[in-house]
C-alpha cells in the first residue's frame, strides 16, 4: 500500500466531522483529510436561514433516504434526510440549538458510557460555543459555533410563552442554562444573518491549515489488516483506489451512513453479512440496532389578526426577504423563525422535560408545502423520549444501494397515549388568555378530533420525523453485547478505527441533535489526542423541586 494519505481519515464534513478535521488539526502535529460525497455549501438555499425548508427536499443536498414501510403508522414511508454536502446535516437542518437536558447525559454515563456525564460534558459545550444571549457562567462566551436569537418582533412568539406561564409552567429565559424546562426564547445556530454550520464555524477555517485536506470521493468500505482499520476503499470517477491513514480510520458519517459502512467493511451481525456475500471482520448484531427519532406533529391554529407569516409566501414578498438578505443579511431571510420554544413533563413523576415545543408564526409543512390558505400558527410538538427502537441494515453488498431503514415508530402503548397527552396540554395552551387575541379554530387536528381513537387516527396519518435519526452504533461498556463503540469512540475489537457522530448516542437527547452531537465530537477530539478530558463542572442543573408530585 502507498503512503499515507494522512494520518486521520474523516469519512464525512458534516456535525462531528468539521469539528474534528479543526481540533484534530489545530496544534500542526498531525495531518487530516476529509472525505466527503457532497458538494459545495456556496448559495442561498443553504446560507439563508429562513431557506431551511429547501435544501433538505433537494436531491443535490440531500442523501433521500426514507424508510421501509412502517407498520405502526399505516404503512407509510417515512423521510429521512441526512446531509449530502459540506457541512453535512448541519448545512441543511432546521438550525435550532438545544444541547439537551443533564438527565440525558446522566442517562449515557448510567449506560455504560463512562466520563459522558452532564458534568463532563458541560465544559465541552462551554468551549465550543460563543453565546448571544445566553446565561453567564453557563454559556459558553469565545467558542468557533455561534449561537444567537430571533428578533421575536412578531407578538405571537411572546403570546406562546406568556400562554405557558399562565397555564402553570415555569419560564425559563435560557433553555441551555441552568433550567431547560419552561417556556422562552428558541436559540438558533445563526451568525450575522448567515446559516452558522459547523462547515462554517469549524472546517473552513481548517481548511486554510497545511495540514487538513478535502477529497469529493464515494467511500465504499474500510481496509483492514487482521482486526486493524488502515485505510479506505474509495470511488472517484468512476475509478476505485485505496488510500491509507497513517494512525486512524474515523467514521463520522451519519447515523445512517456510518453502521452503513461498517457493515460493507464486515462489522456487524455475521449471519447477516454472510447472507450478502460480505467477509465477516467481526461479529458485532448491535451495529445498527437502536436506531431512535423524534416524532412530532403541526398543531395549527387559525390566527385572528393579519400578522402571521402567510403574508410573505406570495413571490413577490419572498423576492423582497431574499434580496434584502442577500444585501443585507438582514430582515426576515436572517431567521429560521423557530423563536420561541418550551420544555415541558407529560407528567407529575417524570424526572425532566420529555415533551419539546417549536413554535412557528406560520402554518406551513416542514418541506413548506401546503400552507393552510389563511393566516395561522403553529407547534411542532412531539414526546422526547420514545422506548421504539429500530434499524439501519444493508439490502445487499452494493455500497451504491441505499440502506433499509426502519425506525419502527409508534410500537408502543406509551407513545400512543404521550401524544394524546401532547394533543391535550397544547388545546389547555390555546385557551389561556394570552392566546385570545389571536388563536382561532384549529386547523388540525380540528375540533372534530376529540376521543382517543380519533387522536390516535390524526396521528397516525399526520406525524412527521423532526428528523432527529440516532443510536445506531451505541456506546457504552465494551463488556456490554449492546455496544459498538467505547466511551473513547473506539469500536470495539477493531484497531485504528472509531465512530464519531450522534450514532453513538446510547439515547437520544431532549430537542434537536446538532448540539450535542458537535459536542460528542469536541469531547472525542480531546480521547483521539489522548489529552486528558476537561474538569468536569461543579454547576448544578435545575429540576422542578415538586417533580414527583407536580406536572407543572
Amino acid at each position: 500500500m502507498t503512503n499515507p494519505a494522512a494520518d486521520y481519515l474523516i469519512v464525512g464534513s458534516g456535525s462531528a466531522g468539521s469539528v474534528l478535521a479543526s481540533r484534530l488539526s489545530e496544534d500542526g502535529r498531525h495531518s487530516v483529510m476529509v472525505l466527503e460525497y457532497g458538494g459545495t455549501d456556496v448559495g442561498p438555499f443553504i446560507q439563508m436561514p429562513a431557506a431551511l425548508s429547501y435544501p433538505m427536499n433537494m436531491s443535490r443536498y440531500d442523501w433521500g433516504f426514507e424508510t421501509l414501510p412502517e407498520p405502526h403508522l399505516g404503512g407509510r414511508r417515512m423521510a429521512c434526510p441526512r446531509g449530502k454536502v459540506i457541512g453535512g446535516s448541519s448545512s441543511i437542518n432546521g438550525m435550532v440549538y438545544v444541547r439537551g437536558n443533564a438527565g440525558d447525559f446522566n442517562h449515557w454515563q448510567e449506560s455504560g458510557a463512562k466520563g459522558w456525564s452532564y458534568a463532563d460534558v458541560l465544559p465541552y459545550y462551554q468551549k465550543m460555543e460563543t453565546s448571544h444571549g445566553g446565561q453567564s457562567g453557563w454559556r459558553g462566551t469565545d467558542g468557533p459555533l455561534h449561537v444567537t436569537r430571533g428578533p421575536r418582533t412578531n407578538p405571537l412568539f411572546h403570546a406562546f410563552v406568556d400562554a405557558g406561564v399562565q397555564a402553570g409552567y415555569q419560564a425559563t429565559d435560557d433553555y441551555n442554562g441552568q433550567q431547560q424546562e419552561g417556556f422562552g426564547p428558541m436559540e438558533q445556530t445563526v451568525y450575522r444573518g448567515r446559516r452558522w454550520s459547523t462547515a462554517n464555524a469549524y472546517l473552513k477555517s481548517a481548511l486554510k491549515r497545511s495540514n487538513v485536506s478535502i477529497k469529493k470521493c464515494l467511500v465504499t468500505k474500510i481496509i483492514f489488516e487482521g482486526k486493524k482499520a488502515v485505510g479506505l476503499e474509495i470511488e472517484q470517477g468512476g475509478r476505485t483506489s485505496v488510500i491509507r491513514a497513517g494512525k486512524e480510520v474515523i467514521l463520522s458519517a451519519s447515523s445512517i451512513n456510518s453502521p452503513r459502512l461498517l457493515m460493507l467493511s464486515g462489522i456487524g451481525d455475521s449471519a447477516e453479512l454472510g447472507e450478502k456475500g460480505i467477509e465477516v471482520i467481526h461479529h458485532n448484531p448491535a451495529v445498527g440496532k437502536n436506531l431512535q427519532d423524534h416524532l412530532e406533529f403541526y398543531f395549527q391554529v387559525r390566527c385572528k389578526q393579519p400578522i402571521t407569516l402567510y403574508s410573505k409566501l406570495n413571490l413577490i414578498s419572498k423576492g423582497l426577504i431574499g434580496a434584502r438578505w442577500l444585501f443585507f443579511k438582514s430582515g426576515l431571510g436572517a431567521s429560521n423563525q423557530f423563536e420561541s420554544a418550551a420544555f415541558i413533563r407529560s407528567d407529575a413523576g417524570v424526572p425532566y422535560p420529555d415533551i419539546q415545543y417549536h413554535f412557528l408564526p406560520v402554518a406551513i409543512r416542514y418541506d413548506g408545502k401546503s400552507a393552510a390558505k389563511a393566516h395561522g400558527f403553529q407547534m411542532h410538538v412531539g414526546p422526547m423520549r420514545s422506548d421504539s427502537r429500530g434499524s439501519v441494515s444493508l439490502g445487499s453488498a452494493d455500497p451504491k444501494e441505499k440502506p433499509k431503514i426502519l425506525f419502527n415508530y409508534m410500537s408502543t402503548e406509551k407513545d400512543w397515549s404521550d401524544f394524546r397527552k401532547c394533543v391535550h396540554l397544547t388545546r389547555e395552551l390555546l385557551q389561556q388568555e394570552a392566546f385570545k387575541p389571536f388563536a382561532g379554530a384549529e386547523i388540525q387536528p380540528g375540533d372534530d378530533c376529540k376521543t382517543d381513537e380519533q387522536i390516535n387516527e390524526f396521528i397516525r396519518q399526520h406525524v412527521e420525523s423532526a428528523y432527529h435519526p440516532c443510536g445506531t452504533c451505541r456506546m457504552g461498556d465494551p463488556a456490554d453485547p449492546a455496544t459498538v463503540v467505547d466511551p473513547q469512540c473506539r469500536v470495539v475489537g477493531i484497531e485504528g478505527l472509531r465512530v464519531v457522530d450522534c450514532s453513538v448516542f446510547p439515547r437520544i437527547t431532549n430537542g434537536n441533535l446538532n448540539a450535542p452531537t458537535i459536542v460528542t465530537a469536541e469531547k472525542a477530539s480531546d480521547a483521539i489526542l489522548g489529552k486528558p478530558a476537561l474538569a468536569a463542572s461543579t454547576l448544578t442543573p435545575w429540576q422542578h423541586p415538586d417533580w414527583q408530585n407536580s406536572q407543572r
